[in-house]
């Protein structure tokens, strides 16, 4: 009998969930058409049809982390800072689930970094985070919650502080745990806090 699109559909359902364990369990150093071959219980003659070269196994790879990053639970935007510090929460390996696709993520660089097409996709997806984080750094600066500033300056040096966090955590997680990464990341916001006025304080008390 010829194949519905529904079998066709839940073949690829099933191939993205092999890529996915494969990347995962291997990092992208180990993605490969005989590791996803393996997963799957397939061949690789059946993944070419899929895959016709590793670049398209990488694509595809790619295009898969990012559909699964942003389908990810986020926590309540809010406003002013709470809506900053939310957006970094949600970078960090805080929950095994966070913690493997930033594992992914960050065995991606090398594959990345020597592909010019990727690698400047790479760049525009990052550049994008920034866009969004500069933009609830104004809103926190609007309401007298940060410092004033340059907000593309303190975003930019918010992603990179949180990046190299979740390097840190991925690499030692018992030093990093989830509640010492937000302990070191409420400290960097802390930093960039504007102090409340003498008469705030004074109401806080009264």
């Amino acid at each position: 009998m010829p194949r519905t699109k529904g079998d066709h559909e839940a073949r690829r359902r099933d191939v993205s969930e092999a890529v996915w364990q494969v990347m995962a369990t291997r990092g992208f150093a180990g993605l490969t058409l005989r590791a996803v071959a393996a997963e799957l219980g397939a061949t690789t003659g059946l993944l070419t049809h899929y895959f016709p070269t590793k670049r398209a196994l990488v694509a595809y790879a790619l295009d898969l982390l990012e559909q699964r990053t942003i389908a990810r639970p986020r926590r309540p935007a809010g406003k002013g800072l709470i809506a900053l510090r939310h957006a970094l929460m949600d970078i960090l390996p805080l929950t095994p689930e966070a913690a493997d696709s930033n594992r992914i993520w960050v065995s991606s660089w090398d594959a990345a970094l020597s592909d010019g097409e990727l690698s400047a996709d790479y760049a525009r997806k990052y550049a994008e985070s920034r866009d969004k984080l500069r933009d609830r750094v104004a809103a926190a600066q609007e309401l007298g919650e940060l410092l004033p500033g340059n907000p593309a300056h303190i975003a930019a040096g918010a992603q990179s502080f949180t990046l190299g966090l979740v390097v840190q955590a991925l690499f030692d997680p018992a030093a990093f745990a989830p509640q010492r990464q937000v302990e070191l990341l409420d400290d960097y916001l802390a930093t960039l806090t504007a102090p409340r006025s003498s008469n705030n304080d004074h109401s806080a008390r009264s």
